[in-house]
């Protein structure tokens, strides 16, 4: 998750990450049989993330990560050791799961580099670089970065063409989606994204029609990503129709929602909150 600005600019680790980061280190040439489950991750967020407003947003106990490193860190070179070519004959649901628990999980290892010391995940770059940039991931036989992981594998035209991975990919930020209490599964994926579509656009901090000023106001991911929105997946070519199909979550009054699901309300962003997503 980032900016489109941050993401084009100039980028680099703070000192104090780097050798930590690096501790990782690169991916075995060869891996054991990968656990397609995910249950050490499934562990590992069970008891670190807490559900708020029923699960429309979720704070993350990094004090909790922080005590289970080192299994945390295992689920990393677990997810390291996974071939190139391994992971290219998995089905797509698969592949996709993988991709977007990486993300998190490596997210997650971020924060520790500087928790309890950060206020936001944007501590940890400045105003000329991002924290999103550096390849020191180890995944898939090469050094990825954050944003790799997002935008050039799950964004990669052609490859899921899914906007829902919006609602999957966590970036340690109160504004984002929440990060799951669980791991994402190929067997439950699709239903595992669609609730968590569901539970953001129920979330009227972030998504909400205001009567007042007659218009729809979304989270700005909405925004940044609004292409995604209308690459067609299930039938949804545009922005306003994908939230024609949540107009019960964001509004109250029917008529509202009949405007909503006819598509003619204009569409706002909202600010986007960027403090860190801590247990508080």
């Amino acid at each position: 998750m980032n900016l489109p600005l941050s993401r084009r600019a100039a980028l680099s680790l703070l000192p104090g990450a780097i050798g930590t980061l690096a501790t990782l280190g690169a991916a075995p040439a060869s891996a054991q049989a990968f656990d397609s489950s995910h249950a050490a991750w499934t562990s590992l967020l069970r008891k670190h993330v807490r559900l708020q407003r029923g699960g429309q947003a979720t704070q993350v106990a990094y004090a909790g990560f922080m005590a289970e490193r080192a299994a945390l860190k295992a689920y990393l070179t677990s997810l390291s050791a996974v071939p190139a070519a391994t992971f290219a004959a998995w089905p797509r649901a698969e592949r996709q799961a993988f991709l977007i628990n990486a993300y998190n999980a490596f997210t997650v290892e971020l924060i520790l580099t500087r928790y309890p010391d950060l206020q936001s995940i944007k501590d940890l770059g400045s105003v000329f670089s991002s924290p999103w940039k550096p390849k020191w991931v180890p995944l898939l036989g090469a050094q990825v970065s954050l944003d790799d992981i997002e935008h050039e594998m799950l964004r990669k035209r052609g490859d899921y063409d899914d906007p829902r991975v919006h609602f999957g990919v966590n970036c340690a930020s109160i504004g984002c989606p929440a990060l799951r209490e669980e791991a994402f599964v190929a067997a439950r994926l699709d239903a595992q994204l669609d609730e968590q579509a569901l539970r953001f656009m129920s979330d009227r901090t972030r998504n909400r029609y205001n009567p007042r000023r007659g218009r729809l106001e979304l989270s700005k991911i909405f925004d940044w990503f609004g292409e995604d929105f209308r690459l067609g997946h299930r039938g949804v070519a545009s922005l306003a129709a994908f939230a024609a199909r949540y107009a019960d979550q964001l509004a109250d009054a029917p008529a509202d929602r009949e405007r909503i699901r006819a598509g003619t309300v204009d569409i706002a962003f909202a600010d986007y909150d960027w403090a860190l997503n801590d247990v508080r």
